[in-house]
């Protein structure tokens, strides 16, 4: 059979299509699609430069603010430390000791010193300058102390704090009632209020007696036992304040702690802190004093100032003994002996413009017609007790009529009896309560503070140009 002669003969593939052929056996992509993946991954190579060297960054500056922030909080510690320094010299100088102002310059009432050579690691050292305003201050005069302080590290700027504290002495007599471990309110109708005897602060001015138009709700009462027993106050009323250890003060239906109007039963919630803590240094017997034998009816001269030593006094029946001008009587006897006992009708009696301070080691017990004070200010009547926690004392106070007086005995327990007014100041170990009486806090006695240490009553970071402005001349010289 013969072909056709126009049929058409097969094609053979072109040169494009066996190519395009090859490419689909073989999975090879057109050379255009190569280079579209190229670029692709330049750009997230330098995306992920971008983000690497941000990260680095960020973690650099993050390294840096730490750090500067650590120069910070070492910056505001050594300025602290500086102002201990200052606070310590004050207090070793109020002990007349010969170190208390080594290594400072003054020029007769200021007085500055720069501590330096400190390290705080990786190059940084740190130096602080402190300056004090007043080294030799008047009674009732407060110091201030300014400290401050630079770190510094290569490369970078420094840090500098300053601050300024400004120091009191303190008193002992800073609450009404203040005691190690417990205070005890026995009785059904016992308050505690207090009022200022010397507002103005001035003692040649007449003082004010306690009387209810000038009364306040800022009565005290702290104790440093974190036990739940540490403020029985039970049906006591307090307008004012109390502070313990750690636990809330107990308290009856017909108790309350606050201001006043506050209802029975109730406490208010900004009259109460239970972080309270103080320190309660010991008291020592003072040396000197004339030496008696025994006591007539009388002790002292009017306007005079006299001591006395003695290892008790024990009044009897209707014996009594009457203060003149300022006495100081030092009982000697040890711990365990009574060294001041008032009994049946017997009492102590403090004439007007006069007062009178005790020290004793031995127990004191005034009852029968106790304690017998004319003057406004309880300050006029001091109790010291001066034992030891080895051996307690005890020490039980009555009053005839009202109880104007202060005690200081840490290591003491002590009981006060009545029912009428009791004014002052108390601190021991434990503190009762007895009867209806009540209790007046002198808000003067805050002001109290003969040969006590300094402390601070008031502490500021100087941030601004402006705050800093005052002592910049000052922290220039040295």
């Amino acid at each position: 059979m013969t072909r056709p002669r126009h049929a058409a003969l097969p094609c053979s593939p072109s040169a494009t299509d066996g190519t395009a052929a090859r490419g689909r056996r073989t999975g090879l992509r057109p050379a255009g699609t190569k280079g579209s993946v190229l670029i692709v991954a330049l750009m997230i190579s330098a995306l992920i430069a971008v983000a690497l060297g941000s990260y680095i960054n960020l973690n650099l500056g993050s390294a840096r603010l730490a750090r500067r922030s650590f120069h910070q909080q070492a910056a505001f510690n050594l300025a602290e430390a500086g102002a201990e320094e200052a606070l310590w010299s004050f207090n070793q100088a109020a002990l007349a000791s010969p170190a208390a102002w080594t290594d400072w310059t003054d020029d007769g009432s200021s007085a500055w010193r720069k501590f330096d050579g400190f390290s705080f690691g990786a190059a940084a050292t740190g130096s602080v300058k402190v300056y004090i305003d007043n080294k030799a201050p008047a009674a009732g005069v407060r110091p201030r102390i300014i400290a401050q302080a630079l770190v510094e590290a290569p490369g970078e700027s420094g840090v500098t704090k300053m601050l300024e504290i400004t120091l009191a002495r303190r008193s002992l007599f800073a609450n009404g009632l203040m005691a190690r471990n417990s205070i005890r309110f026995s009785g059904t109708r016992t308050s505690v209020d207090s009022w200022n005897s010397d507002p103005d602060s001035n003692a040649a001015t007449a003082a004010i007696p306690y009387s209810v138009p000038v009364r306040n709700d800022r009565g005290t009462v702290a104790s440093m036992s974190v036990l739940n027993t540490a403020v029985l106050v039970q049906q006591a009323t307090v307008w004012g304040y109390v502070s313990t250890g750690g636990e809330q003060p107990a308290v009856g239906t017909q108790g309350l702690i606050g201001p006043f109007g506050t209802p029975a039963g109730t406490i208010h919630p900004g009259r109460v802190a239970t972080d309270f803590n103080a320190d309660l240094p010991s008291v020592a017997l003072p040396a000197g004093g004339t030496v008696l034998a025994s006591v007539g009816a009388t002790l002292g001269t009017l306007g005079t100032t006299t001591s006395w030593r003695i290892p008790g006094i024990a009044l009897r029946g209707r014996d009594t003994l009457t203060i003149l001008g300022d006495v100081t009587i030092i009982l000697t006897g040890g711990p365990g002996t009574r060294a001041l006992d008032v009994t049946g009708n017997a009492s102590i009696i403090i004439a007007p413009n006069s007062s009178l301070k005790v020290y004793a080691e031995g127990d004191i017990l005034i009852a029968g017609n106790g304690l017998a004070n004319p003057n406004h200010q309880p300050v006029s009547a001091q109790f010291w007790g001066v034992g030891e926690p080895v051996m307690p004392q005890t020490i039980h106070l009555a009053g005839n009529g009202a109880l104007k007086a202060v005690v200081y005995a840490p290591y003491a327990d002590v009981q006060i009896n009545g029912n009428g007014d009791v004014m002052g100041s108390v601190v021991g170990n434990t503190i009762t309560l007895n009867g209806n009486a009540d209790f007046h806090y002198d808000e003067s006695l805050a002001n109290l503070t003969d040969n006590q240490p300094y402390g601070v009553v008031r502490w500021r970071s100087l941030a601004t140009r402006d705050e800093q402005a005052p002592y910049r001349d000052a922290l220039g010289r040295f």
